[in-house]
């Protein structure tokens, strides 16, 4: 099939920041006495938005995480990002066939704006998104698992949601796409594959995604 919309996350797909966030993640959260290994974090918060975070501690806990701590993880995030983060390996060329082949493409992801822009500046992929295909769970309010991002993206580009491809790398973004009425096509370098149920098509590389989209 042939979609008239791909629609990337970013993080893990576009931008290789699963690591680094994972482990300040779970290093910030043990700081503040809720004991998290990165095992921990890529099983419970990959994927997800800030407030799932929140939620989980709250549940778990019994105790509200502190209010600045989206600012704070954020400010290391960042600075980790500038000095180290790079883009998946092959998803430029991924890229560069979409563009050839005509098949729009945009970002959907359950970071912030700024993350997202801070990401894309840092690996030089900004440039191939622009302003106007970026968006973020800020935009809607409810992050995934809710289909609420991808169901936006979609009527803001213009392209019925049975005519878009999700590429994910996270169960929480595998059920969005799914309860969005999309395609979705899992990323399995980080995740394992019994973890993404729901997806069309399953691939470890970039290399192997545009036959998957442009068949």
């Amino acid at each position: 099939m042939r979609y008239d919309l791909v629609i990337f996350d970013n993080d893990g797909v576009l931008v290789d920041s699963e690591p680094m966030s994972n482990r300040i993640l779970a290093a910030y959260l043990t700081e503040l006495g809720h004991p998290t290994t990165y095992e921990d974090s890529i099983r419970d918060y990959m994927g997800s938005a800030m407030h799932r975070i929140h939620d989980l501690i709250l549940e778990r806990s019994g105790q509200r995480l502190p209010h600045d701590f989206d600012a704070v993880f954020h400010a290391r995030v960042f600075e980790a990002f500038r000095r180290d983060l790079l883009p998946v390996p092959g998803v430029g060329e991924v890229l560069r066939n979409l563009g050839t082949e005509s098949v729009p493409y945009c970002v959907a992801s359950s970071g912030s704006h700024e993350r997202i822009r801070v990401a894309l500046g840092r690996t030089g992929l900004c440039e191939r998104f622009g302003d106007k295909r970026v968006f973020s769970a800020q935009d809607v309010g409810r992050g995934k698992p809710a289909p609420d991002l991808f169901l936006h993206a979609a009527e803001v580009m213009g392209v019925p949601p049975g005519r878009c491809a999700v590429v994910e790398d996270s169960p929480l973004g595998v059920r969005a796409a799914v309860a969005a009425g999309m395609d979705v096509y899992g990323f399995t370098a980080m995740t394992p594959a019994e973890r993404l149920p729901g997806a069309v098509a399953l691939f470890s590389t970039m290399d192997e995604l545009p036959a998957l989209l442009l068949a």
